[in-house]
């Protein structure tokens, strides 16, 4: 039986990458003791390096303040041990955006936390039910999908398993809910609402800057103004990664056909490595 959650006091998160410290970072900002893990210490730090930088960000916004964010720092703990996960009341993953991966990070889990542990996963276009298979406890596994960046985004996916109980997914949005996210909950389809939809919008802008439809600033500007969005597809596949936009694209594209196919243009960039903004060059030059 998953926890409810007032008993909610600790959370594990698997990865310190972008999304994975971004997790920790407002699990810990919402007054969550939270184990942050990686493979390596390395990632560990780098991971603690990102959440500093966020905060200082927040604390420069006056949004925080230093006591604040100094407290947020305090309730998070780094390690490279999985088994530091084991008294954790829900874990969320954020590791590699491969099936096998995560399934063998969720076997893991399985085998060393405790049977009322709730199991999360923060993958964007790979199935919940393919993940928990690789657990005993199906019914506690459930979709937690984050937007990029954590800390700034409001939004949270919630996305439902075939076993995945209805208790578990009231505490999902619940535990979203605590760290100050708003939900919307989707079913284990592929692409989920947000990747389904927005991939091909993406790949759609892309091609038509590869066709010569329009510059790649007018394409941008013309879907920021023309349907009052933040970015434009080319500026969003930069912030998202190129790399990240080609294996969702790839996912969906084997899952349902043609309309997902990757642009041409998508892969060339990836194959070259420019991968937007991490790299400095996507479809633009960032410093």
């Amino acid at each position: 039986m998953a926890p409810q959650l007032e008993t909610i006091d600790r959370v594990g998160v698997v990865g310190a990458g972008t999304m994975g410290s971004g997790i920790a970072q407002v699990a810990a900002t919402a007054g969550y003791d939270v184990v942050m893990r990686d493979i390596e210490q390395e990632y560990v730090d780098n991971g603690f390096e990102t959440i500093a930088d966020s905060l200082d960000r927040l604390v420069a916004r006056e949004q925080l303040t230093d006591t604040e964010a100094a407290d947020v720092r305090d309730r998070i703990t780094g390690t490279t041990v999985l088994d530091d996960l084991a008294d954790c009341d829900i874990v969320v993953e954020a590791a590699l955006e491969d099936l096998e991966v995560k399934r063998d990070v969720f076997a893991d889990l399985d085998a060393i936390c405790r049977d009322d542990a709730v199991l999360a996963t923060n993958t964007s276009t790979l199935s919940i039910t393919s993940i928990a298979s690789a657990t005993e406890r199906p019914d506690a596994v459930v979709g937690l999908h984050f937007m990029n960046p954590v800390p700034i985004m409001e939004g949270v996916e919630i996305v439902v398993g075939e076993k995945t109980t209805d208790e578990v997914t009231d505490l999902a949005h619940a535990f979203a809910e605590e760290l100050g996210k708003t939900t919307w909950e989707a079913d284990d389809k592929p692409g989920f609402v947000t990747n389904r939809i927005l991939m091909p919008w993406i790949n759609e802008g892309i091609r038509a800057y590869d066709e010569g439809v329009a510059s790649k600033e007018d394409i941008d500007t013309g879907m920021e103004l023309g349907t009052n969005v933040p970015m434009g597809p080319l500026t969003l596949a930069d912030h998202i990664g190129l790399d990240v936009c080609l294996h969702a694209s790839e996912t969906l594209y084997e899952e349902l056909g043609d309309r997902y196919k990757p642009a041409y243009l998508l892969k060339r960039k990836v194959e070259a490595g420019d991968l937007g903004k991490k790299t400095g060059v996507g479809f633009y030059e960032y410093e």
